[in-house]
């Protein structure tokens, strides 16, 4: 249980497209990999924080300010190589992640980070769109990672999609 405790959202730094929706009008906000990792991280830490209001979330932005107060100290969150972590059988975060990982939460406070690995967007046969997002959840001290999913969304759009995805790994249960 995460409650009540200080867990950092990790930058996203992987959002890809299968070639067939690349070229759609739908996916035109995502065409600039500038802009898909940041409207991709703007969703996600939005989605969660919002979705678990009961953990202190340091999101990505926050984490960007920390790594440029402490320049020189921490590598740049954007820079770390999270992306490695959506290989679902990676058990141990890997060196040289693990370090930064580390070093990081040393200075932003708390020992877990949510690690959203990568998003992939791609067509579905209906016209919508799927998104697969894999989110990790790694204990920084110990470099062992405590949790993992890959969730699945379908929306009429790229954010619908994501939206989705992040309502199915953590549903808001408004009835009980």
């Amino acid at each position: 249980m995460i409650s009540g405790q200080t867990v950092a959202i990790l930058p996203i730094t992987l959002v890809v497209a299968d070639p067939a929706l690349q070229s759609d009008s739908l996916y035109a906000a995502y065409s600039d990999r500038r802009a898909a990792l940041a409207r991709a991280d703007s969703l996600v830490s939005e989605g969660i924080a919002g979705r678990s209001p009961e953990v202190n979330w340091v999101p990505p932005r926050e984490l960007r300010k920390i790594a440029r107060r402490s320049a020189g100290y921490l590598v740049d969150p954007d820079q770390m190589g999270q992306a490695v972590l959506r290989g679902p059988k990676i058990q141990v975060v890997p060196d040289p992640l693990r370090s930064s990982l580390r070093s990081l939460m040393a200075v932003a406070g708390g020992r877990l980070a949510l690690v959203p690995a990568a998003v992939g967007f791609g067509p579905e046969p209906d016209g919508r769109i799927r998104a697969d997002l894999s989110l990790v959840l790694a204990d920084a001290r110990t470099g062992k990672v405590v949790w993992r999913s890959l969730a699945y969304g379908r929306g009429k759009s790229p954010d619908e999609a994501l939206n989705a995805a992040l309502a199915a790994v953590l549903p808001v249960d408004g009835g009980q």
